[in-house]
Parts: C-alpha cells; structure tokens; sequence
C-alpha cells in the first residue's frame, strides 16, 4: 500500500473551514495530524509550519516574526507555550485578511481547550482519527482493509507498514514515549509503574463493563485513584469509554461504561474480542465526524437492561435509538438478545455485523450484515 499521496478524510473540509474560522485539530500522537497539516499547506501560496517545540520556530512565534505575507499558519504543539490561548486569540484578532491559522496537537491540546481565555466563535474543532475500512476503500477492498485493521490497527505508521512485527516494535515505542512524556504532563513520576500495570490489566478487559473497585482490588489502589487514571487515559486518546444508554442520563451514568481502545493492535484477546474493538472505533469516529462536520447530535453507548439483556453498541440521535448493532466474527444465527431490544425499539435499525459471511439476510427485524461492508458505508 502507497501512503505518500493518501488524502485524510478531513482534508477538504478543512481546507474550506480554514478560510472562514481559525481550524483546531487534536487526536491521539500519531494518528496523521502534522501528516494532514503539511498536505494542507499545499493549498495555499506562502504557507508557514511553526513547531514549537522546535528552538527556532519557538523564537518566530514568541516574536510573532513569521512570514509577512503567510497566508496559512500552521502551529503545531502551542499548547507548551505559556497562556497560549491569549496568544491565539491576539493572533487570530490582529491577523491579516485572507489569512488562514491552523492550529494541531495532541490530546493536551484537547484537554487544555476547556480551560482559561476562551476562544469562542473564533474557531472549528475537528477530531482526526485512525484509518477506517471507508478510508481505505480507495486502495483496498472492504474484506482486506477489515482484516489488516483487526490484525495491525488503524494508526497509519504501523498499518502502512504492513507487518506485525514492524507494528509490535511501533507500539512498543509510541506507549513508552506517550507513559513517560505524556503521563508527565497530567501525573506523577511515582504513578508511572501503576499507570503501566492499569493500561496492562485494561489490555485483558475490552469490551466488559469496567469494574473500578476489581482493578483497584488488583491494583491496591483506591477505585477514586484507579477512575482518575482511566480518564487520563481518555484524555490522552488511548482508550475511550462507551457507556449505557438510558433515557434518563443520571441513571446511565451510575451503570458501568465499557472501555476500548483507540489501537486495536493493543487489544490482548481472541480475533471476536479484536474484532469488536475495530467496530467501536469506527463507530465513534462515524459519531465525531458527524458531530464535528455537520453539528449533528449523535451518541455511541450500548444497551443493558435489568434482566442481562445486552446489545454491544448503539448510535442515538437526538437523544433517540437509531442503531442497535451486535458484532459477530462468523456467527450469522440471529442474536436472543438483539431480536429482544428490537422488539422493544421497533423503529430502530437493528444489525448482526458478520466478519466472515456467507451471505446477507434479513430476520425478521434484524439484518444479518457484512461487517466490512457497512463499515464501508459509514460517514468517515
């Protein structure tokens, strides 16, 4: 497979959105950002990328001494620089006519976006996510891409490498760099070791309702401390929550979420098990997408009644069910539990997603569907 000319899926609504309102862009470490900023600059005449990290770019963006006739900025990691929403906010009021700003970074960027100087009405927030199968539909067919996605995940550097054993070493590197820089950031040097045991243990637990009093058990931590660790997991993208849904929110709330992750290669588990942390990071990247580009009320959550009934996921929009979607590897026998919610929601969609199957069928309310292929279908 060919990555030097693959075209992200945002790109051309960022290059539209960029001309109108400042564009932040945010998503795990590796995930194509800085990838996507460079294919951007393209679009424009005297583009300038600004890292500041980087000694010499830090000294541009502190003197504001870009380029005078900059007609995009691209800012990659401001999030480092002291009050840099203020500076963003200056930048963005005093710029030029016709001039774009850019601004990317990693889930610090993300987190920190909720604090301190707004910058209300002055931007569009969009969430850059792992390779999807309707992305690669250009270079693979949905079968393949479905396949390469379970076995080596969806960050670009590992997928595009095309081996396991490439994609090992990649993930061995990315989640030391991100526990010991990253990890940083949010905590403390002595909570590292936990921090690893907690991401080791989570590796075993995909998909389960998450227990915070068994891993503090495990861990001989606090489930207060163990809550707080999964959320800097969350906020650093490696893991994101899926939780109940319930008309009445405070009460989905108290049920317990099920936890994936962003890498599927992370995943220690059967090929099912695997399977069903591809689909969830689908869904939820379908749900941002549609949340990011076209201001839709979309939620991805998953079903469980009082009596064990459960479906693995559901989309809901507009506080309504619109998808009931339970994932199978090979089993295309209507699901009990699956026929049982769809009896009670009667107008919602309700989908077997098959990996390897035969043929597609309707039964009764439910379809029996090829997971790659409507996977193919989604909006991103």
């Amino acid at each position: 497979m060919q990555n030097s000319h693959m075209k992200r899926y945002l790109h051309d609504v960022i290059a539209g959105d960029v001309r109108k309102k400042m564009v932040l862009l945010t998503g795990p470490r590796q995930v194509g950002k800085t990838y996507l900023a460079k294919a951007l600059m393209q679009e424009f005449q005297h583009p300038q990328y600004l890292n500041y990290d980087a000694h010499e770019d830090a000294r541009i963006i502190q003197q504001q001494s870009w380029i005078p006739q900059v007609d995009l900025l691209v800012f990659d990691e401001i999030h480092t620089l002291p009050d840099w929403k203020r500076f963003l906010k200056g930048v963005y009021d005093t710029r030029q006519a016709q001039q774009a700003i850019l601004v990317t970074g990693s889930a610090r960027l993300d987190t920190f976006r909720q604090t301190g100087t707004s910058l209300a009405g002055r931007y569009y927030h969009f969430r850059l996510h792992p390779l999807s199968v309707r992305e690669l539909s250009d270079q693979l067919s949905a079968e393949q891409a479905l396949a390469m996605l379970n076995r080596l995940g969806g960050f670009p550097e590992p997928f595009l490498s095309g081996s396991e054993q490439e994609a090992t070493r990649w993930r061995n590197q990315y989640y030391t760099d991100l526990i010991r820089e990253d990890i940083l950031e949010f905590g403390r040097v002595h909570e590292l070791r936990a921090m690893r045991l907690l991401l080791d243990m989570l590796r075993q637990r995909v998909g389960a309702p998450l227990s915070y009093a068994s891993l503090a058990r495990d861990l001989q931590l606090s489930p207060h401390t163990v809550k707080r660790y999964v959320e800097m997991l969350e906020a650093l993208h490696i893991v994101f929550l899926v939780r109940p849904w319930h008309r009445n929110i405070a009460r989905a709330v108290l049920k317990e979420a099920k936890l994936y992750f962003y890498d599927t290669g992370l995943v220690q588990g059967d090929d099912g098990l695997k399977l069903e942390n591809t689909i969830a990071t689908h869904l939820l990247k379908h749900v941002h997408f549609l949340q990011d580009v076209r201001g839709e009320s979309l939620g991805l959550h998953y079903l469980r009644d009082k009596e064990g009934h459960e479906v693995d996921f559901g989309l809901v929009r507009d506080d309504q069910l619109s998808h009931l979607i339970e994932v199978k590897l090979s089993d295309a026998t209507p699901v009990a539990n699956l026929k049982y919610f769809a009896a009670r929601h009667p107008s919602t969609q309700a989908v077997q997603l098959v990996q390897h199957l035969r043929q597609e069928q309707q039964a009764g309310p439910l379809q029996i569907l090829s997971a790659s292929r409507w996977l193919a279908e989604l909006a991103a």
